[in-house]
């Protein structure tokens, strides 16, 4: 089969990574076109995967993210209509016409067209694909995202989301009969193959026998936290005084440039200047405090104690996290005390790590092209799920959005 998959954010190349590994180990040909936003294009080279840039993020107003989607769909449209376009489906007239744009784009009769499009969140495939009548699936964790899952569970043919996420939440989107569910988190899928790398500690001048904590900034972007969090500064003016009376090491992650400056001169916390491999940094930490959500269950998947300071409604999957333990609510600065190193495990970082089967995530996300009979894939760990061989990867990049 052919195969396009969309990514508009970071954190989508690394859900999708290994999904474009396992298709491409099964012989399907995958194209990927990609948003110039955050780190998309950064990690995409970084990880060797082949794609095509396209469109660029144009700002955090939702009017100026509706002519982002329209402006970048359509060249998604162009896009794909040269690389083979619409699907077999179509009546005769509709044949001829997409005859006559392959005559026009030069892709001629003979080039294939794609047979599924792929997103995680991304509203621009989704509208592409509908408009050249090719199938698609969408992903996505958290379902208060009204605006985007709107577009996104109307126009899709699968809705693959954690089991999490009660169905009636999904309903009222567009949703009914196409929730497929996957087991546990998605970064216990795509960091499978993760290996700590603790070259990383030195890299940022850190000393392992005192604690680190990680702390992701509250995002500015997106349209579901809208508000101050007044609560992380009080986070940060705690872990000065840490620094100062504790010896603790605060690594800061800015989502901005804006936010790097203002908090590279504030004496007290480490903030890269670049992109880092935040995982292994995760891995290795004592503490993750963090406003985002990615960078939450990352932490969660990787073993590793973490704070929340999300402000806006949460999800069912931070909610699960929380009531079983695995993931804390952060509400009074003074819960950050007396921070100790974790025991290490055999082999470096401490924590448990959850491995799952990338491969479930494909066959959910392919089930539009499979009989409705089939019944859908349940999660379970990777080395009893797969015969595929498992790459070891030493580190990802920072995610400057989750």
């Amino acid at each position: 089969m052919r195969i396009w998959i969309d990514l508009t954010n970071s954190p989508h190349v690394l859900v999708m990574r290994p999904v474009i590994e396992a298709l491409e180990h099964d012989g399907h040909e995958v194209r990927v076109t990609a948003r110039d936003f955050a780190q998309t294009l950064g990690l995409l080279h970084r990880f060797q995967i082949p794609h095509t840039a396209i469109g660029h993020h144009r700002g955090e107003r939702l009017a100026a993210k509706g002519a982002g989607l329209a402006l970048r769909s359509a060249a998604l449209v162009r896009w794909a209509r040269a690389e083979g376009g619409a699907t077999r489906g179509h009546s005769k007239g509709a044949q001829r016409r997409e005859a006559g744009r392959e005559h026009a784009t030069g892709t001629g009769p003979g080039r294939a067209r794609f047979d599924i499009a792929l997103g995680h969140g991304s509203n621009d495939v989704s509208v592409a694909a509908a408009l050249l009548g090719i199938p698609s699936s969408t992903m996505f964790d958290y379902e208060w995202a009204a605006v985007q899952h709107h577009l996104n569970c109307r126009l899709a043919r699968a809705v693959v989301v954690p089991d999490a996420i009660p169905p009636e939440r999904l309903e009222r989107y567009g949703a009914r009969g196409k929730i497929r569910a996957y087991e546990g988190l998605k970064e216990e899928y795509y960091l499978s193959d993760f290996e700590p790398n603790p070259a990383i500690l030195a890299q940022l001048a850190l000393d392992p026998g005192r604690p680190i904590v990680v702390v992701r900034t509250p995002p500015e972007v997106s349209l579901y936290h809208r508000f101050e969090n007044d609560l992380f500064a009080q986070v940060l003016e705690r872990l000065r005084t840490a620094a100062s009376d504790e010896g603790v090491q605060s690594v800061l992650l800015p989502r901005t440039d804006p936010q790097r400056v203002e908090l590279s001169a504030v004496p007290g916390f480490v903030v890269p200047r670049a992109a880092i491999d935040a995982q292994s940094l995760i891995a290795h930490a004592d503490l993750v405090i963090s406003a985002g959500g990615t960078m939450n269950r990352e932490a969660v998947a990787l073993g590793t104690p973490v704070y929340t300071t999300f402000e806006g409604r949460l999800g069912a999957v931070d909610e699960r996290l929380i009531q079983t333990g695995r993931l804390n609510k952060l509400r009074d600065p003074l819960q950050i005390n007396n921070i100790k190193k974790r025991p290490p495990k055999s082999g470096g970082a401490g924590g448990v790590q959850i491995h799952r089967d990338p491969q479930v995530l494909v066959e959910l996300l392919l089930s539009p092209l499979t009989s409705r009979s089939a019944a859908p894939p349940r999660a379970g760990p990777a080395d009893e799920t797969s015969d595929r061989p498992r790459s070891t990867l030493p580190g990802f990049p920072s995610d400057p959005t989750a």
